[in-house]
């Protein structure tokens, strides 16, 4: 529809019902009460007149908060887009108004998805929309069909990040996302390090040994023991690779020092020890 074909009319708020209502944030609402006293509506509600003529209502497809500060500020009519269409058609309308309005990366953003899938939308459809990847898409729906209310819970909170939450329902045992929001919490896992602390947990569970020797279940100052055994073994690889690789540098120069000796290359020549070892990397002889 072009948008000079769109129909817009002063219609009545009380003749205006809201068929989909949402909770929304209270500071949110106030601003957007402030803005519409002072400055007026910037941008139009859209309702459905479909149904008009055999209920009296026109029904809301987006614009609630909008129009509850219409009826908070007394106002007795709001500007409108009306347009005529299914129930279905205003429902899903509704639905990818919400996305484009609801900030990504957030619980509300991952709602609403959700809506669209149980719509029937497919993933890959559902990404144009929301201008992001299927696999994105996939994910956050994923959160909220399998995600515990103490995850999701958190997220809304602000206690972890959405991303956290997301690598959390990658891990199927709940005994175990338990345990990583626990050391979430206490600051032992992050978002950087949860691979690793993930990969600590699984191989404890997947060890008959441990789970033989103790009955109690893994906890959290067992990963926090474990990562720091962990992190102390990496540290000690990397320290007797540095002291190899320094003792090597000092044989190479060596070598390289006695190298330049011509007699010394014409004695080895003859007895046919003159080849010298083939480096590997991006060691060199002079």
């Amino acid at each position: 529809m072009s948008f000079s074909d769109r129909r817009y009319e002063e219609v009545p708020v009380e003749l205006i019902k809201v068929i989909n209502s949402r909770d929304r944030d209270n500071d949110q609402f106030k601003m957007n009460v402030s803005s519409i006293s002072e400055l007026g509506l910037m941008k139009p509600i859209r309702v459905n007149d479909k149904f008009l003529e055999k209920t009296g209502f026109y029904e809301l497809i987006c614009g609630e908060g909008r129009l509850l500060a219409h009826k908070e500020l007394g106002k007795t009519r709001v500007l409108a887009e009306v347009v005529t269409c299914t129930r279905k058609e205003a429902y899903l309308q509704s639905l990818v108004e919400n996305i484009a309005r609801t900030k990504p990366g957030t619980m509300d953003f991952a709602r609403e998805l959700k809506r669209l899938r149980d719509e029937g939308w497919e993933y890959t459809k559902i990404a144009k929309v929301a201008c992001k990847t299927a696999e994105y898409i996939r994910q956050y729906i994923r959160l909220i069909e399998q995600g515990e209310e103490r995850l999701i819970l958190g997220v809304e909170q602000g206690v972890f990040p959405i991303t956290f939450a997301l690598q959390v329902t990658n891990s199927d045992n709940s005994q175990l996302q338990h345990l990583l929001m626990d050391a979430f919490d206490q600051g032992i896992v992050t978002t950087a390090n949860f691979a690793h602390a993930r990969k600590i947990i699984t191989q404890y569970a997947s060890s008959g040994k441990k789970r033989a020797a103790s009955k109690k279940d893994y906890t959290v100052d067992q990963l926090k023991q474990d990562i720091a055994d962990a992190t102390k073994q990496k540290t000690n690889y990397v320290k007797q690779a540095e002291h190899k690789e320094n003792r090597f540098l000092t044989l190479l120069t060596g070598i390289n020092a006695i190298w330049r000796d011509e007699e010394l290359r014409r004695l080895l020549a003859e007895e046919g020890l003159d080849q010298r070892p083939e480096l590997m990397g991006d060691f060199k002889y002079e």
